[in-house]
């Protein structure tokens, strides 16, 4: 049996600034008939910027649907046309006012594959210089910088709650060594 599903209807949800919304009737590989409700988002970056071979900047800011200021690694949407690496370095200066001398990239990865098409790129920021931070109107975000290993700590204490910057952190640290 091929494990794949064939789209023959879908109803449009909703159209909003961050993501739109789908429901697709599929065709399971078994013939019968599904639905599968598809969150549309046109991708996003986020980036682990190391101010210096220890110190890495993070960004603390509210989110709304955890209920609770998260800390984070920085990261932002891609807008239409938009390369991830432009991405990455447009996101760092509104959000930390730095621009990276060098990106590494260290993942690429779907965040919920059973709901959303969000694909998330993942980078090493390294040469850090300083940039005007035009931020968001929306965003009130406060930056906070430590050692990778204290934040790698607050992961296993349960204080960074947030997947990519889990993920950024862990991996950032295996290419640092």
């Amino acid at each position: 049996m091929e494990l794949k599903e064939t789209v023959t209807a879908t109803e449009r949800i909703y159209d909003g600034r961050v993501v739109n919304l789908r429901v697709d009737t599929v065709r399971l590989p078994d013939g019968a008939l599904g639905k599968r409700e598809i969150v549309e988002h046109s991708g996003a970056v986020c980036v682990v910027p190391m101010a210096d071979e220890n110190t890495v900047l993070m960004v603390r800011q509210f989110r709304l649907p955890a209920e609770q200021a998260l800390l984070e690694i920085p990261a932002g949407g891609i807008e239409p046309g938009e390369d991830p690496e432009e991405c990455a370095r447009r996101e760092l200066a509104e959000e930390i006012g730095k621009i990276p001398d060098l990106l590494i990239p260290l993942f690429t990865a779907y965040l919920a594959p059973g709901y959303s098409t969000e694909l998330m790129y993942g980078y090493l920021a390294l040469g850090l210089r300083d940039a005007e931070a035009v931020k968001d109107a929306d965003e009130f975000i406060q930056t906070e910088a430590m050692t990778l290993e204290h934040a790698l700590s607050l992961i296993g204490l349960g204080e960074i709650l947030d997947a990519k910057t889990i993920c950024g952190l862990t991996l950032a640290a295996r290419h640092l060594g």
